[in-house]
């Protein structure tokens, strides 16, 4: 079955769009706590990325890595979600999406280490 709402188009489609994302937002701070510690990490470190004395491509990769972090998390809280959806028993094929989500979120966790090191001393 195909969603209603795909058929709308111009302002009444972006409109929806921007809803929906709050409503996701709002769905990973209040059911994932790895998200809201995600989130206070980029509070601290966006800010610190600005004030940094680099330029403003160093400053904006920085932060890229940091959303880099908030976006893999969400779409690995998706993916456990629609898996936890389909079944919670057990099942090898439910454990590798939601491991295979899980190390990418640890592999953008990884990133911006990376990233900060080779910006500020690279």
């Amino acid at each position: 079955m195909e969603s209603p709402y795909k058929g709308k188009t111009g302002f009444r489609r972006i409109w929806n769009a921007l809803l929906y994302s709050f409503d996701g937002f709002a769905a990973a701070l209040r059911h994932e706590g790895a998200f809201r510690q995600e989130v206070v990490l980029a509070l601290i470190l966006i800010p610190l990325a600005l004030q940094l004395p680099v330029g403003g491509d160093a400053k904006s990769v920085m932060i890229a890595s940091v959303l880099l972090v908030l976006i893999v998390e969400l779409l690995n809280s998706g993916i456990e979600a629609v898996t936890d959806r389909v079944s919670l028993e057990d099942h090898a094929l439910a454990k590798r999406a939601k491991d295979l989500g899980s190390a990418a979120v640890m592999l953008s966790l990884i990133n911006v280490p990376i990233v900060w090191l080779l910006v500020m001393f690279g």
